[in-house]
């Protein structure tokens, strides 16, 4: 039986009434995305029609995930709320903190004992507050939310931008920081900029070679790493319906990486399998009574163009396995011949050492299950692996399934390392090297959904290359970035010329899941009487106080801190790897603000110019020099400012240690409604080209602060060393609303208001 099956019964009770009226209001046939947003709007049933991109609309998510690096913000920040127990049925999974080393049994013994103190107070909050608990070992967030709690035509948030990983069963699913969360968490609304459209029309079937994880691999081509920024991204067609939902579950969850608010598949009979193959046949049979409900009018798929703002055609008949990266998710090269060329042009490292195999994108069974059949191919025709084996099973579940039949003893034959059910080295939790920064060029692949610079190992010359689980099978097995197993032979053990087969695999296990125990913990019914104890003297946890007000004055000479070059993501702003351990302690953690960004001037990383002295200094350590001095600092970026993770570290830290503005050429989403909540300034440059303008030892004036308005932009006077001055315009997204939480120093403080009342 589901989870909360009286809340889902509940969304589908309302659904038909509010979608008919939606409709009526529109007044044409609604996509599946749409029926979504109108039936959770925060005042019920629809009364007037939002217009994409432009309007900002209260909704009423049904649940709330959190992972445990960015849980612990988010329960510092809920805990000062006032409020006795969480609003909607909200979970904490444990998966981020586990560093893959040793092996599975090691490696949880080891985070057990050395994130103790944290594990302690996520599981002391959630049973006082009422969040289901799940313990380290359960399993990746996003594949356990899949397995338990997602649901056709729901909504739900999750402190991880990869959340949106339950599209896979129909679900408008969207990462979001942990001050979002609270709110939800304490009883108010969720506001979210109404989303523009874009519809992928998935022709034709996958076969051979090709698995769903190409689907994404080619709109990131597509689309790249900001083009579904604003927009939810809908699949439909024939070639969607024959997808298997895990497999429509990768493909959503990679869409974060090209910026999109989420990513759905409209409900379907692969759905409907997996909802009763997990124990979820209640779920099942209330969405089949809505089932018309749960996906786009017909009118819709079968003229697209007319109601999604852009449109997107992939034949699956002629999609071919792709490579995509390095270091980034959108570049993209079909595996072969076109890789050697590439690889060859851009002295891309053609030994492969590592192929990994698992995180929250393709830890499925199916996705074992495919793979292994690579590997016992292996095995079979006497090849020995070139590269190491690491495999992340998504759950215990899956893990334990996966194990009972057989998939992962075929991988422990060719010396594959089993990691513990986590995320392991995709969050950059791995203990590749003993010096990261200075460790080999060298090049590995893996079924991950992000290929940053130094995100998996911690190696800024690691080339990670993002494949689907079979082809970074057989490629760690050939060892080579150039190999093609359609057309390319390998030389085994015996001498002889061997080919592989194509892959095969399950959607689901013929024999059912199966576990003993799947790791989850049920909060008290009442847990005012629970404790939640942190350590004045702990170097993982802190309290939190409240952010003050940045005053308008306080806006008048305020520092450059850093203009930084080129990509710039939330991984740059706030690193993750041995810092997780710090996520729940905002000085300490501060110690590590943009100590990854390029800084514009000298083209290096941490060293910036400290106004006062002149001298060169880390970035933390110069803005720590301007707090001391009550000086408020800015700033400055690129396109696309705060791509990838949803972590609000990225904004908290700025803000703790007396960022007041940011000013870019454009941001990714979640990171702007970050800056927002935390009481920062969150602006993009009217025009572009003013980049330029800005100077190292510079100095900037709010001119017009004071009247700070929505839809009206903000001038700002730029000082320079020699005395001469450029004024320029600065845009902004600020509603009414979220002008409020400026003024009152974060969201977080007005709803601590609002309670006090």
């Amino acid at each position: 039986m589901a989870f909360d099956i009286d809340m889902i019964k509940g969304v589908y009770a309302n659904m038909a009434e509010r979608v008919d009226k939606a409709r009526e209001i529109v007044g044409k046939p609604l996509t599946l995305s749409e029926k979504i947003l109108y039936a959770h709007l925060w005042d019920g049933t629809p009364t007037k029609a939002f217009v994409r991109g432009k309007d900002y609309v209260d909704f009423a998510p049904d649940r709330i995930a959190c992972q445990d690096a960015t849980a612990q913000m988010a329960l510092l920040q809920f805990m000062q709320a006032g409020k006795p127990k969480v609003a909607v049925p909200t979970t904490v999974h444990c998966d981020h903190l586990i560093q893959a080393k040793s092996g599975a049994a090691a490696d949880l013994k080891t985070a057990n004992s050395t994130s103790a103190e944290v594990f302690d107070f996520l599981e002391s909050v959630s049973n006082k507050y009422g969040i289901g608990f799940w313990k380290p070992g359960a399993g990746i967030i996003h594949q356990v939310v899949l397995e338990n709690y997602a649901f056709p035509g729901g909504m739900m948030i999750g402190t991880d931008s990869h959340t949106v990983n339950a599209g896979g069963l129909g679900m408008v699913a969207i990462g979001v920081g942990g001050a979002d969360a609270v709110d939800v968490m304490a009883g108010m609304a969720w506001e979210l900029k109404f989303p523009k459209l874009i519809g992928v029309r998935l022709t034709g079937k996958i076969s051979g070679w090709t698995a769903p994880k190409d689907v994404i691999l080619k709109v990131a081509e597509i689309l790249t790493v900001k083009g579904g920024t604003g927009a939810i991204v809908e699949y439909f067609g024939p070639g969607a319906k024959a997808l298997s939902c895990t497999g429509k579950g990768t493909i959503c969850n990679m869409g974060a990486e090209i910026g999109a608010t989420t990513s759905t598949f409209g409900y379907d009979d692969s759905m409907e399998r997996y909802l009763r193959a997990t124990d979820r046949s209640d779920v099942a049979d209330a969405a089949n009574k809505v089932r018309e409900y749960l996906t786009a009018d017909e009118e819709v798929y079968a003229n697209p163009e007319q109601y999604f703002d852009q449109v997107i055609d992939i034949d699956l008949s002629k999609l071919n396995p792709l490579l995509n990266g390095p270091f980034t998710p959108d570049l993209s090269t079909p595996v072969g011949k076109e890789m050697t060329k590439k690889a060859t042009e851009n002295d891309w490292p053609m030994q492969v050492e590592w192929g990994l195999i698992g995180s929250c994108t393709n830890s499925s069974y199916e996705d074992l299950s495919r793979a292994s059949s690579i590997a016992q191919q292996a095995l079979d025709k006497k090849l020995k692996t070139k590269a190491e084996f690491g495999i992340n099973p998504g759950s215990e579940q899956v893990r334990f399934t996966a194990e009972r039949d057989g998939i992962l003893g075929i991988f422990e034959k060719l010396d594959a390392k089993i990691f513990t059910n986590a995320c392991g080295p995709c969050i950059g939790q791995w203990a590749r090297y003993s010096d990261p920064k200075n460790a080999p060029k060298n090049s590995i692949v893996h079924s991950f959904n992000r290929n940053f610079a130094k995100r998996a190992d911690g190696n800024p010359n690691t080339h990670a290359f993002v494949a689907s689980p079979e082809i970074t099978a057989a490629i760690a097995i050939a060892g080579r970035l150039d190999f093609n197993p359609m057309t390319d032979t390998l030389i085994n053990e015996d001498g002889e010329e061997v080919r592989f087969e194509e892959p095969t695999g399950w959607e689901l296990p013929p024999k059912g899941f199966e576990v003993e125990d799947a790791g989850y913990l049920a909060p008290k019914e009442d847990g005012s009487s629970v404790k939640v104890v942190v350590d004045p003297t702990s170097e993982r946890l802190q309290l939190l106080d409240p952010f003050e007000p940045i005053q308008n004055e306080s806006l008048q000479n305020v520092k450059l801190l850093i203009k930084a070059f080129g990509k710039c993501t939330t991984d740059h702003i706030s690193m993750a790897g041995p810092w997780l351990r710090f996520r729940g302690h905002l000085d300490n953690i501060a110690n590590n603000t943009l100590i990854g960004a390029v800084n514009a001037f000298n083209q290096k990383t941490n060293l910036v110019k400290n106004q006062l002295t002149g001298e060169y200094e880390g970035v933390p350590d110069t803005q720590r020099a301007y707090k001391a001095k009550g000086i408020k600092s800015m700033v400055v970026g690129d396109h696309n400012y705060g791509e990838g993770s949803s972590r609000e570290h990225a904004a908290m830290q700025p803000r703790h240690l007396g960022v007041a503005a940011v000013l870019v050429k454009s941001f990714a989403r979640i990171h702007e409604t970050n800056l927002k909540k935390q009481g920062m300034l969150a602006l993009t440059f009217a025009n572009e080209n003013d980049y330029e303008l800005i100077q190292e030892d510079d100095t900037f004036n709010f001119v017009d602060i004071a009247d700070f308005a929505p839809d009206t932009p903000l001038t700002i006077e730029i000082v320079h060393a020699d005395g001469s001055k450029d004024t320029i315009k600065a845009n902004h997204t600020y509603n009414d609303a979220q002008i409020g939480w400026f003024r009152e120093g974060s969201a977080l403080n007005v709803i601590k208001k609002q309670n006090a009342a």
